[in-house]
């Protein structure tokens, strides 16, 4: 009988987190994608100088390692990926190998391109002010108003609200027998 009373809870609470969730990013697809050689990949393919850079080597039975003139040698370790961030000086436009090395494959190495794409500003290391004073707190950290995102959290809201009276009505109900 308690499962009973506690299910619809749980379910709410599933909803809930289920409708906050960020939705799966199309990464590939808005940054560049992938350039891959046989199961080697370097994700996305063209890259802004500062950024991060996922490197897979999903073809090595055992640990690989990738390096390139732009990023530091990283180990990958089997089945998994790594990140590499791209130096500030790697030149916009130029293409770049990313050479994988599997510790014990035969046909290593194995090259895939990379492509640096527009720099953005490097980080300064001095205190700089903002033109129109800081967006701090509610009235200047939203920015600007996403009438999506407020129909969804006030839906949201509302489902939690009508689950926590429908919660109190029935161990009210069943209270009073």
């Amino acid at each position: 009988m308690r499962v009973i009373r506690v299910a619809p809870v749980a379910l709410l609470g599933a909803a809930a987190i289920a409708l906050t969730a960020p939705a799966a990013p199309v990464y590939a697809a808005t940054s560049g994608g992938a350039s891959s050689a046989t199961g080697f990949t370097v994700t996305p393919s063209v890259i802004a100088p500062g950024s991060q850079v996922v490197l897979a080597a999903r073809g090595c039975s055992t640990t690989a390692t990738a390096g390139s003139g732009v990023f530091d040698t990283v180990t990958i370790p089997r089945g998994r990926s790594a990140a590499a961030t791209v130096d500030w000086d790697a030149k916009p436009g130029a293409s770049y190998e990313v050479t994988f090395i599997c510790n014990t494959s035969p046909g290593s190495p194995v090259k895939s391109g990379l492509t640096i794409a527009a720099a953005p500003k490097p980080p300064t290391t001095g205190s700089t002010v903002a033109p129109a004073g800081v967006q701090s707190g509610l009235g200047g950290g939203i920015g600007t108003m996403n009438t999506t995102k407020i129909a969804a959290g006030t839906a949201l809201a509302v489902v939690v609200a009508t689950g926590a009276v429908h919660v109190a009505r029935r161990r009210g109900e069943s209270r009073s027998h």
